[in-house]
């Protein structure tokens, strides 16, 4: 892997206090000895003193400056030195695999011999950890000159020039410098703390004048290095070649005093350029100092005329302006990429504000030298106060940002601040800027080749996409590349870049009235109830609120708002008659009265049609149906005939995919209100075949879904509908799931395509980062979040509260043998299928005279554990209902989020009484009350202790406020409607990862993957691994398992930190490895005498987020993995090398020690609850296959160039299924429990049964082996020292269901969500389904769900009523359970579900007739 740039910030920070700390020495006339390494005397250091005949030899190593190699070599030309250049990629032998001896750095032998021959080493911008290992074990065997400029700090500890070196000194003083040079420090800077590495740059400047005046070696030397940084620093030819003279009087001369120096070519630490100014600068500086003077000549006659003459095209006066951050070191060596960029943004109407800065002062430039007309606003009004050192002289107003550096706005990731303030102080500052914050790049690790072959990869994609992301970025747009050591633009590249800022200046210049906005809502999976659902969210409320803002900000609703009558449900309803197959086959000429057709057959009654459109005024507020017939030829002509000549071979004449009209055309159809069009985002593959289009790389979306897209993107004048923008309402879409680039769209991408300029505002979970960066890096979205429903209580119900009852009843008698109780207790357990959770035996056999044979200490054990569980149920957490998006809270609600959140650290009484005063708070607007609020709640706890007491009142109304402030979902959806900027948060759930989640309505993000496991994740994983090996040997007679199954999914990653991650690495025996800036760079083993038992093999199970988001660690691990297969340690003691000698021995040859599983590139998912959807499978066996087929690529390090993204190896995964013991599945939060999505069975539970096909058949059962699955559910609030709970998926399984399918406080609170809460029980019955074909579910779950949805005649009623598709699957699940032997009932139960499911089936084919 290549270097990486932004990780020289820490340099600036060292190399200025090691100047402040060496001046400090040498005014103090320290001891010589304190400047010079413990193995050579002051007097050699950094003194070649060559013969005058002979030439000296130098090493150049360019990290990151790889396109300077040329530069270099020809400043040497004229030069007596024999100079040697190296990239970084030359440094080691390319896919060496890892070695366990820590001399063996994989050194690439003619680099290794060139060092060792050197009179003199240079090295600039280098980083990556391999690579400084290499370095540093050579470097002390040169004992000349050593300058290493802006790299890692373990290098930067090697400088040494003569008496000067940068070696840390053991002096008992302080790190850094000394006082008084911290306060000269802080004179280079403006006082402000994220100032800090600007002001540093400053000072390294100014170093050599200093020490001019200070005598002595010590200074000379000094200074002597500096002045050769000042010509690096610099750049350009005539300073480069400058910098090697110094370095070959350095190894010519017995000592280092600066004689006669050569004119330092000073380019300014910040400036302006124009590609025509430079043409015609004549001689004098081709850079502007301010941007105030650089606009005055870009929009001056005098720069019209140069365009003439010089045949160059301006944007006109008008264009949007549009500030450029790039990259000074680029600049000064002249990359002939920018002045391409500048050109390409001026040729497409954009005008460029184009700013070279060093890399650290980007948020100086935002804040002191830019402005915007939002933020010029809230300044006059007074509402914002811009910082003292804002340049009203010099500043100018711009409508965008574009970041092509790729850094964070402020400090990078190793700046000088305390965690998080950067982040803090970037959005402060964009926020008062209020215009998009972009960043678009070249790729400076990747080649073209390299990223048009597999998208970008590893440490390019930390550096352009989850740095920027914490800020508040969007639309990230590949530039270029690398070809060789140059930089080269895509120009269409360049050009989508304009589209996009285009697309968002437009939005903003449109007024609110004139602006045409298309909002998509889903309906997948097709067939049953989907329509007009998405994840926690009411999405037909949801829509409600949205229309009423809409129209309240001054948007065109049309008569919206003059229907009171008009509602979500309606329009929800009349969007699913619109997908009906037998419409769309009348094309969309007949939609509008097949719609009126269901309306009139709703207001008269028909319980085949859904309620809500038969009210007064329909129901739609007077929407009207907006639908297309378009043409094979007019489709060619929206995309192109490149894309659609790709469509056209996926889908031909036979297969052309759904929402085909019978006349052969693609009908694009929905519900306008006013200039809102309101749609169903088609499905991605057939019926049948789903989700087709997902998993095969080469295909395209299906004509229609193309159609849809650019219909709604086509301008009104050419018979479009003319969006401004597009709101995708809901997690989640499948527009950012289309076929292209993993990441990094290229032309090929189809959500390029189909987006095209249009701004996409995406209404998706706070809980959910890890799949909301693909819809932000995919498909273009700005992240508007939304918080999950409250949480509820299980509580105990029916059988179980009466079970409880008894069972305090029989404990309050002392355990004394009343076995009328006992006998209660145990029919209750029977009835009520507690026996199961809570078996009287280990054995979990159930036997009506075990009471009398028990004890009476084993009865009231019995009873006390199965009072333990009881209560653990009641008191278990589930998501209650769904979310309206941009509603405030009601005082429940917040009662329900401060229980689950305080649990016992406050009482009900006391939330309640503090939500109380909130309110009174809020609404009276009082400094008093405020005061009286906080006074008040110390009473209210009832604590003792003051710190407590204060930790808690802060937590309390932080929280409520928070929650509170939930309308700014609204208000940010708003915002982005008006081109403005989404404030970035992190993504996660108030309970888990706390109250920085809150508010919602952010731009939610992920974390930097280069510090996972955090230390916290990594002391939780240990003991969740100890705890996985001490069950299994507990039930297994003391063995180890040889193997682990270990899930890594993107999601849990994020919000738990990395626990998943750790977990593979203690039970493999390894640790992180950290670099001087906190990054972790390996995962080294632990010796076996340390780790005290076997290394377990792992098979990584990967999910595609994780394999695409966390490249980083897939390498570390892959590296991790192959260290372990060769360490020369006994194979009964370890298992990755026993498992890859088997390997070798069966005839495989490469990649043994392949670990880490995943989709082949590309591809996500392992269709497994596709196939469970359709109910297309023979058998359980037929499912872990499924899951094998569609795991068996192996990623990481050890695979080969970046070329090779993934490679099957079935042989490999096959080996490593058949030693699987155990399978280990994180859950990360309260909202995706084991039964409430698909993912988990699909995936973990799949990867169980591909395993239990490949174990060997137990002699005494004659059976396969079972695979055990341990399920640690990570959520709720809990120190690094809190126990892990490792549980069977069986005993989870059980919490689950008791606590939600089959609790009618659950299920009562979905039946009020309507069709939405009905498609959410419809989709648990379907998981039913998975989980029971992949694991064990006991009978009383499908008894007392058909007794809770089926059998309740009220119940399914409601059901019918809210979503007859949603009914007809839940009643199609039981009797798909009973046929497939899942579950056991009476002939009778059967014989009433399939009359149910007949009338159920015809219901749904009269209301689509």
């Amino acid at each position: 892997m290549r270097s990486a740039r932004f990780a020289f910030l820490l340099s600036y920070q060292f190399l200025a206090e090691s100047l402040g700390f060496v001046v400090h020495k040498v005014c103090r006339n320290a001891a010589s000895s304190n400047f010079a390494s413990p193995n050579q005397s002051p007097s050699t250091i950094g003194h070649g003193g060559l013969p005058a005949s002979e030439r000296p030899k130098i090493v150049l190593v360019a990290g990151f400056e790889s396109f300077n190699r040329e530069l270099y070599k020809r400043a040497a030309d004229d030069i007596d030195i024999e100079l040697h250049v190296f990239a970084d990629s030359d440094i080691r032998v390319a896919n060496n695999l890892p070695s366990l001896d820590p001399n063996d750095l994989s050194l690439h032998p003619s680099f290794r011999q060139a060092l060792l021959d050197a009179d003199a080493f240079i090295g600039s911008l280098i980083f990556d950890y391999d690579d400084v290992l290499a370095i540093k074990s050579l470097l002390p065997k040169i004992n000349g000159p050593r300058l290493i400029f802006e790299s890692a700090t373990e290098l930067m500890e090697f400088n040494s020039v003569g008496t000067f070196n940068m070696a840390k000194v053991d002096d008992g003083s302080a790190p850094g410098p000394p006082p008084a040079i911290k306060t000269i420090l802080s004179t280079f800077g403006s006082g402000k703390e994220e100032d800090k590495l600007s002001g540093y740059l400053k000072l390294l400047k100014v170093g050599p004048d200093l020490l001019k005046f200070v005598p002595g070696d010590k200074a000379s030397d000094l200074r002597t290095w500096l002045e050769a940084y000042r010509y690096w620093n610099q750049g350009g030819a005539s300073n480069v070649k400058s910098m090697l003279q110094i370095i070959n009087t350095l190894c010519r001369s017995a000592h280092s005093e600066l004689k006669q120096l050569p004119q330092l070519q000073v380019t300014p630490d910040i400036g302006l350029i124009h590609p025509l100014f430079y043409r015609s600068s004549d001689g004098v500086s081709p850079y502007f100092e301010s941007p105030r003077d650089y606009l005055s000549w870009r929009l001056s006659d005098r720069t019209k005329h140069l365009a003439i003459k010089h045949n160059f095209r301006l944007a006109p006066a008008g264009a949007p302006r549009v500030a450029m951050l790039l990259y000074r070191k680029h600049v000064i060596t002249e990359q002939r990429y920018l002045q391409d960029l500048l050109t390409i943004v001026e040729e497409q109407g954009i005008i460029p504000i184009p700013i070279f800065i060093n890399g650290v002062e980007a948020h100086t430039i935002v804040r002191d030298l830019l402005t915007s007309e939002y933020e010029t606003e809230m300044v006059k009004r007074g509402k914002f106060h811009r910082a003292d050192t804002y340049q009203h002289n010099n500043a100018v107003a711009v409508e965008a940002i574009v970041n092509t550096i790729g850094f964070p706005l402020v400090g990078g990731p190793a700046g000088s601040m305390e965690a998080g303030r950067n982040v803090d102080i970037a959005k402060e500052l964009l926020t008062s800027m209020n215009v998009p914050y972009m960043v678009a790049s070249p790729l400076l690790l990747q080649s073209i080749q390299q990223w048009k072959r597999n998208g970008v990869q590893g440490l390019q994609s930390v550096v352009l996409y989850s740095l920027p992301e914490l800020d508040g970025a969007v639309d990230t747009v590949v530039l270029g590349g690398l070809v060789g050591d140059k930089i080269a633009l895509v120009p269409e590249r360049v050009r989508k870049l304009i589209q996009r800022i285009d697309g968002w200046v437009r939005l903003r210049r449109t007024p609110p009235s004139d602006r045409k906005i298309a909002i998509s809502v889903y309906g997948f999976p097709p067939n049953v109830g989907a329509v007009g659902t998405a994840a926690l969210l009411d999405v037909p409320r949801s829509l409600e609120m949205l229309l009423a803002r809409l129209h309240k900000e001054g948007y065109n609703l049309g008569d919206w708002a003059a229907y009171p009558d008009a509602s979500g449900e309606s329009l929800v309803a009349a969007l699913a008659v619109l997908c009906e197959d037998r419409v769309v086959v009348g094309g969309a000429d007949r939609m509008p009265a097949a719609l009126e057709n269901k309306i009139e057959r709703a207001s008269g009654g028909d319980r085949t049609v859904a309620e809500s459109l038969g009210r007064n005024g329909r129901g739609l507020g007077g929407a009207r149906v907006v639908a297309k017939n378009i043409s094979s030829d007019e489709l060619e002509k929206m995309v192109g005939k490149y894309m659609y000549k790709k469509v056209r071979r996926a889908w031909n004449e036979k297969q052309r995919g759904p929402g085909v009209s019978a006349n052969g055309d693609f009908v694009v159809a929905g519900l306008q209100v006013g200039n809102v069009w309101i749609f169903v985002q088609p499905m991605l593959g057939v019926e049948g075949d789903p989700m087709r289009l997902l998993f095969e790389r080469d295909l395209t979306p299906h004509p229609q879904y193309c159609a849809t897209y650019e219909w709604m993107k086509l301008p009104e004048s050419r018979g479009g509908f003319g969006a401004n923008a597009v709101l995708h309402l809901g997690m989640h879409g499948t527009v950012e799931w289309l076929p292209g680039q993993p990441l990094g769209n290229d032309r090929k991408s189809w959500s390029d395509e189909l987006l095209g300029e249009l701004p996409n505002i995406y209404i998706y979970a706070a809980n959910n980062p890890s799949e909301s960066i693909l819809a932000k890096r995919r498909g273009y979205a700005t992240i508007v979040s939304y918080n999950v429903p409250p949480y509820g209580r299980s509580g105990l119900y029916l059988e179980l509260a009466s079970l409880k009852d008894v069972i305090d009843e029989y404990r309050a008698s002392h355990g004394e043998s009343d076995m009328y109780l006992l006998q209660t207790i145990y029919d209750l357990s029977l009835r009520s299928g507690m026996i199961k959770d809570v078996p009287l035996f280990n054995d979990g056999c159930v036997d009506d005279s075990a009471l009398s044979i028990l004890s009476l200490a084993d009865k009231n054990d019995w009873v006390s554990r199965l009072s333990d569980h009881l209560n653990l149920l009641q008191d278990r957490l589930f998501s209650s209902g769904l979310h309206i998006f941009g509603s405030r809270p009601t005082d429940e609600d917040l009662l329900a989020y401060g229980s689950a959140y305080f649990g016992d650290r406050l009482s009900e009484d006391s939330l309640r009484q503090s939500i109380t005063k909130f309110r009174e708070a809020s609404s009276n607007r009082s400094q008093n009350i405020w005061a009286d609020l906080i006074a008040s709640i110390d009473s209210l706890l009832g604590l003792s202790a003051l710190s407590t007491v204060s930790s808690i009142e802060d937590d309390v109304m932080d929280v409520i406020n928070l929650l509170d402030r939930s309308t700014e979902e609204l208000d940010n959806v708003i915002n982005a409607l008006d081109g403005g900027f989404v404030p970035a948060a992190p993504g996660g759930d108030l309970l888990r990862d706390g109250i920085g989640v809150l508010p919602t309505g952010r731009n939610i993000h992920a974390l930097d993957p280069f510090r996972i496991p955090s230390p916290g994740a990594w002391a939780r994983g240990k003991r969740a691994a100890d705890e996985i090996l001490r069950q299994h040997k507990e039930k297994n007679s003391g063995q180890y398992p040889e193997t682990v199954a270990v899930t890594l999914w993107g999601l849990d990653s994020i919000k738990t930190k990395g626990e998943s991650v750790a977990i593979v690495l203690a039970l493999v025996g390894a640790h992180p490895i950290k670099e001087t800036t906190g990054r972790i760079v390996r995962y080294d083993l632990i010796s076996l005498k340390e780790l005290g038992r076997p290394r377990i093999d792992v098979l990584a199970s990967l999910s595609g987020i994780f394999r695409d988001s966390f490249a980083n660690i897939v390498d570390l691990l892959d590296d991790m993995f192959e260290r372990a297969a060769q360490a020369d340690e006994p194979l009964n003691r370890n298992f990755v090398r026993k498992h890859a000698m088997e390997l070798l021995e069966s005839g495989v040859s490469e990649r043994v020690a392949a670990r880490l599983f995943s989709n082949p590139p590309g591809d996500y998912g392992s269709m497994v609850n596709e196939v469970v959807g359709t109910g297309d499978w023979e058998d359980k066996d037929a499912l872990g296959e499924i899951w094998q087929s569609r795991n068996s690529f192996s990623y990481g390090r050890g695979e080969g160039s970046i070329e090779a993204a993934g490679r099957a190896r079935p042989e490999v995964l096959d080996k490593l299924l058949s030693t699987t013991e155990r399978v280990v599945q994180e859950i990360d939060s309260v909202e995706y429990g084991l039964s409430d999505i698909q993912e988990y069975y699909a995936n973990t539970g799949a990867l169980k049964i591909a395993a239990e096909n490949r174990r060997s058949v137990d002699s005494l059962t004659g059976k396969r082996k079972k695979v055990a699955l341990s399920v640690i559910e990570a959520f709720g609030i809990g120190g690094d020292d809190a126990p892990m709970a490792v549980q069977d998926v069986e005993d989870v399984l059980r919490l689950e269901y008791r606590s939600k399918l089959l609790n009618p406080k659950w299920r009562d609170k979905m039946l009020g969500q309507g069709s939405g809460g009905a498609y959410e029980i419809s989709q648990r019955m379907t998981a039913l389904i998975g989980w029971a074909a992949t694991a064990k579910i006991d009978n009383y779950v499908f008894d007392q769900a058909a007794e809770r949805y089926a059998l309740d005649d009220d119940v399914a009623k409601t059901l019918q009523r809210s979503n007859p598709e949603a009914f007809k699957n839940v009643i199609r699940r039981f009797l798909e359970a009973a046929g497939r032997g899942m579950w056991s009932t009476d002939a009778e139960t059967l014989t009433k579900l399939q009359l149910l499911y007949a009338d159920a089936d015809d219901l749904v084919e009269q209301g689509s007739s």
